[in-house]
């Protein structure tokens, strides 16, 4: 009996799939092991930005190596239909002040429109009893944006 290969998505339909979520995995590069971690993200139609805390693990893997694989996906709770896309590329900070306050914005944006829990905003260095805006205001988290793509595995079930 062949092997099923699991069919390939069109650019139109993983670009859906990345507009349509907010949550994703970046894998880094670490010591003996990759490391994984879950990141909020807004995507601009070309650019996936993310926003980071000022510490922990993933900042030394950034700046050690910043390849990552970056992997969005849906799926049904009993796997019935699941879309997922994996980008290879390099993660670069945004340093300047202007573009960090409209994709910040974007972020305020994003968890006002999903009606996200005030308690995500801890993965962003801000307390849950804070205004969104503070997001904006304030630059407790580094902006990192998504280039150099090298290769794109999008697949779904069918």
């Amino acid at each position: 009996m062949d092997i099923l290969k699991i069919p390939r998505m069109e650019k139109e339909e993983y670009d859906r799939l990345i507009k349509e979520n907010y949550v994703s995995r970046i894998a880094f590069k670490g010591d003996a092991y990759p490391y994984v971690a879950p990141f909020l993200y807004v995507f601009d139609g070309r650019y996936l930005y993310f926003l980071s805390t000022k510490y922990g693990k993933k900042l030394r893997f950034f700046n050690e190596n910043p390849n990552v694989a970056v992997e969005i996906e849906r799926f049904s709770a009993d796997m019935s239909s699941y879309t997922f896309v994996t980008l290879l590329g390099q993660l670069a900070e945004v340093a300047d002040r202007t573009e960090g306050r409209r994709i910040r914005q974007r972020f305020v944006n994003m968890m006002t429109t999903r009606a996200l829990s005030s308690n995500a905003v801890a993965a962003l260095g801000h307390s849950p009893v804070e205004p969104l805006e503070s997001i904006v205001n304030e630059n407790r988290s580094l902006i990192w944006r998504l280039e150099k793509v090298q290769e794109i595995v999008a697949l779904k079930n069918a």
